[in-house]
């Protein structure tokens, strides 16, 4: 199966889990979590947003999907239109300015930051669910998803943060 045949299957299949995880929300009976429920409707408006941006080209220092993005763009864009969320700077700084969520806790919306270019908090990209997030990959694949247990990246992977409540 093609790359983008894998993409538009596990966005099918991850829209489906979203789906449920909205309807959920609509339930009598509240579902016990670590983070308020404003902060998982704002995740999960982050995650859909940021997979309407696949396929979108990756350009260094892109911040806009007309240009294309490169990681922290995406980031910021995202939420921005997403969520009213100001973020600002590197995949790093955004590091620095978020709070350690640990892996086990991770919510839709989340950042997770890897070590992709031999320094810490190098890229970044947005946790989407089900073991996924999006990020803007590199100029031959631009906007995409990746699992987070996949070899290359869970060998970089340097945490997960979060801006949300």
């Amino acid at each position: 199966m093609n790359h983008q045949a894998c993409s538009r299957r596990r966005l099918g299949q991850l829209l489906g889990s979203l789906a449920l995880l909205a309807l959920a929300g609509c339930a009598t009976r509240p579902a016990p979590a670590p983070r308020s429920l404003r902060s998982a409707q704002a995740g999960g408006d982050i995650a859909l947003f940021a997979l309407s941006l696949l396929d979108k080209p990756y350009v260094s220092g892109g911040r806009g999907p007309a240009t294309g993005f490169d990681c922290s763009g995406l980031v910021t864009h995202v939420y921005l239109q997403a969520a009213g969320i100001r973020l600002q700077g590197s995949a790093a700084s955004m590091a620095k300015a978020a709070r350690p969520v640990g892996t086990a806790d991770l919510q839709a919306g989340d950042l997770l930051f890897f070590n992709t270019l031999g320094y810490a908090f190098s890229h970044v990209g947005i946790h989407v669910g089900d073991g996924l997030f999006v990020h803007a990959s590199n100029p031959r694949t631009g906007v995409r998803t990746d699992r987070l247990d996949s070899k290359y990246y869970a060998a970089r992977f340097e945490g997960a943060r979060t801006v949300l409540g």
